[in-house]
């Protein structure tokens, strides 16, 4: 069956968007807002109705996300892109080891449902909801290893506010990346279909 490479590209860049802000968090202490709602409110979509609606039905929403996959897609061995290239990659390997075990995604679907009484009172962006989306990956996601090494600044890191957006953009990136699992996303696209996917990406650009 032929290969949907809209929505692969549109998952893809879903994971690429949770590494790029990863890295801006680490090395800024903070992230372009917009791009980390976009992914944040990708964990709660549990049943959408296309790829698209998981990130909130834009294709600009995506922004960052295609154009850093764009950058992956052609990274330097070295520096800020292959860093990205890393955080992408590993996402990727966790999500393979999180649906090798049907308990822990059992899991992960309970504790996000449970988001829903908290969302009642708080904001999604609030601390109270970004502390419980970081002990959702904590607690599920982080155990199935190997632990994500995050590099940036080290004072930055140690702030328990900036460890806790890092860990629920790492779920959204975990969402993406289930995402392009199902949508039919592979490793050996990225190995075989590079171009493919790059033309696709800024296709897709083209229109925000």
């Amino acid at each position: 069956m032929a290969k949907n490479y809209y929505d692969i590209t549109l998952a893809l860049a879903g994971i690429c968007q949770s590494a790029r802000l990863v890295q801006q968090l680490a090395h800024g202490g903070q992230c372009d807002r917009e791009g980390m709602m976009v992914s944040l409110k990708s964990i709660l979509e549990t049943n959408p109705a296309s790829t698209l609606d998981v990130f909130g039905g834009q294709e600009s929403n995506l922004k960052i996300g295609l154009e850093t996959l764009m950058g992956v897609l052609n990274a330097n061995r070295q520096g800020p892109g292959a860093e990205l290239t890393r955080y992408t990659l590993s996402l990727m390997v966790l999500e393979r080891k999180l649906n090798a075990q049907k308990s822990a995604m059992n899991t992960l679907g309970e504790r996000i449902d449970q988001l829903d009484r908290q969302l009642v009172h708080y904001d999604l962006e609030s601390e109270t909801l970004l502390s419980s989306l970081a002990s959702i990956y904590v607690d599920v996601v982080s155990p199935l290893g190997p632990r994500i090494q995050v590099t940036g600044s080290p004072t930055i890191l140690q702030s328990p506010q900036v460890q806790a957006r890092v860990r629920a953009v790492l779920l959204a990136g975990i969402r993406s990346a289930v995402l392009w699992h199902q949508v039919g996303g592979g490793r050996l696209q990225l190995m075989f279909f590079r171009n493919r996917l790059f033309q696709q990406a800024k296709n897709i650009l083209a229109h925000c």
